[in-house]
């Protein structure tokens, strides 16, 4: 039998619920860890309050993903690469092995020319693997029903165009791409380091449903990572915000982890001869 891959839960996945709230959900319901997002929500930027956080719960703290989302460009500091510096500086402090990072938007120029170099450095000097996460592309409306797709990031959506040491397999993201995941997953080979699990529809917007409720290969993906000897961590960062109600929110984060847990760990399994598990709503 493989390693058990572990499973945690983005405090984003709980929003409009602060951080707190994905630490207590995450510990309840059998998660093995939980991802920081830093972002608008306080607690998120204070390094000191997670900490507390993860130790009242005992929940560690997989991953820390940088602020470089549009809401949180000021987040810490306007500089993008200060950002991620502060972000490698909070996963060493909070014992994460992995920092999520987004490609550098067009208009970050500077950033974006030394953006491979400085990611590079970064995980010299630390021994942190900044994974740097697959993206998709937006549409932008020309009036009239039209629209021409536009590319935000430098210089794609796609990270292995760049070629870094480690990688964030984003499945909301590659279905609003209409990329191939599993075909993302092998480009990304060995430095497939973290997983964003969740699924899209194929609409050009990041969705984030819970994983089996839409068309990306999330079951396959989690069989083969378990099949190949994954050392990295699976993620469900899944949108919860038309949940309606806390036990709702629950209720869907319960079902996103039990499709992980029984695809990763049937596959780790041996699942051959076995039928594939399924889930029932």
């Amino acid at each position: 039998m493989t390693a058990r891959v572990p499973v945690g839960l983005s405090t984003a996945s709980v929003y409009p619920q602060p951080a707190g709230a994905a630490f207590d959900i995450a510990s309840e319901l059998g998660y093995d860890g939980v991802e920081l997002m830093v972002w608008a929500d306080p607690v998120s930027q204070d390094i000191r309050a997670v900490d507390r956080l993860s130790s009242r719960t005992g929940m560690p703290v997989l991953a820390v993903h940088a602020p470089c989302l549009l809401i949180s460009q000021r987040v810490w500091s306007p500089d993008p690469a200060e950002r991620l510096r502060r972000a490698v500086s909070a996963a060493a402090d909070l014992g994460a092995p992995t920092v999520v990072l987004h490609p550098p938007f067009r208009w970050q120029r500077k950033y974006a020319d030394g953006f491979a170099e400085l990611v590079s450095s970064l995980e010299d000097e630390s021994g942190i693997a900044i994974a740097v996460e697959n993206m998709f592309p937006v549409k932008r409306p020309l009036g009239r029903g039209r629209s021409v797709e536009m590319n935000a990031f430098k210089p794609s959506v796609d990270p292995t165009d760049v070629g870094h040491r480690n990688y964030t397999l984003d499945l909301s993201h590659s279905a609003a791409a209409h990329m191939d995941a599993l075909e993302l997953a092998k480009r990304m080979g060995d430095g497939l380091r973290h997983v964003h699990l969740a699924d899209g529809s194929g609409a050009p917007k990041d969705e984030h449903m819970v994983p089996g409720r839409g068309t990306q290969p999330c079951a396959e993906l989690c069989e083969m990572l378990a099949r190949g000897g994954f050392d990295g961590q699976v993620v469900l960062e899944v949108n919860t915000r038309r949940a309606g109600s806390v036990d709702a929110r629950r209720e869907m984060l319960a079902e996103s982890l039990l499709f992980a847990r029984l695809h990763l760990d049937w596959a780790a399994e041996g699942g051959a001869g076995k039928a594939r598990p399924g889930i029932s709503r």
